[in-house]
């Protein structure tokens, strides 16, 4: 078998095991070997037991967010326009969105995410873009639970795009992390009506 193939065959039960345990965490490794069109004998050649393809899935699942970190361009614009490319990069990994909100999380991603997060929210608070006013850990709460309310939508509504699931959750987060602008002074008005 060569190097190619055998990165494939990997690949191909990383993706499968992704997609069954976000739908269920307690899959067993048949179900994930015959979602990989791979016998459950191949599927223990690469990985030996439940916890090094879980270990796997993890590294494959850090590796992912920072592909969409690049993707992002988080160097460009303003904090809170590359906070929202990323939010739009991280609602298409998809099912691993599921297993970043489940416990199969795991530590590994949730340091990534708030590193890339973390600098990403400061930069918004240093140029004005993200409200001040908001934590960077209040932001990152809020960030995830509506990414998650959206996918959420998303399988619960399987008339409803993509596309527009993805346009509500940026134009929400964008609505709640937007300073406020100061309210127009209105005009002191005399006992005459007059304006002064």
């Amino acid at each position: 078998m060569t190097s190619g193939t055998k990165n494939r065959t990997r690949q191909a039960i990383l993706d499968a095991a992704i997609d069954l345990l976000a739908e269920n965490p307690g899959c067993s490794l048949g179900d994930i070997a015959a979602a990989a069109q791979v016998g459950r004998t191949t599927l223990h050649r690469y990985f030996a037991e439940r916890a090094d393809l879980l270990a796997a899935v993890a590294i494959e699942g850090g590796q992912r967010l920072v592909r969409a970190a690049r993707l992002a361009e988080l160097d460009r614009g303003t904090g809170g326009e590359a906070l929202m490319r990323l939010c739009r990069e991280y609602f298409d990994l998809g099912p691993l969105l599921s297993l970043i909100f489940s416990e199969q999380g795991g530590e590994c991603w949730e340091s990534q995410d708030e590193r890339l997060l973390g600098d990403v929210i400061e930069r918004g608070h240093r140029d004005g873009s993200i409200d001040g006013g908001l934590p960077s850990e209040w932001i990152l709460s809020v960030l995830w639970s509506q990414m998650y309310a959206a996918w959420s939508y998303l399988g619960e509504r399987p008339d409803s795009s993509r596309h527009d699931v993805l346009d509500l959750l940026i134009r929400t987060l964008s609505n709640s992390l937007t300073p406020r602008q100061p309210a127009a002074a209105q005009p002191v008005r005399n006992k005459g009506g007059q304006s002064q």
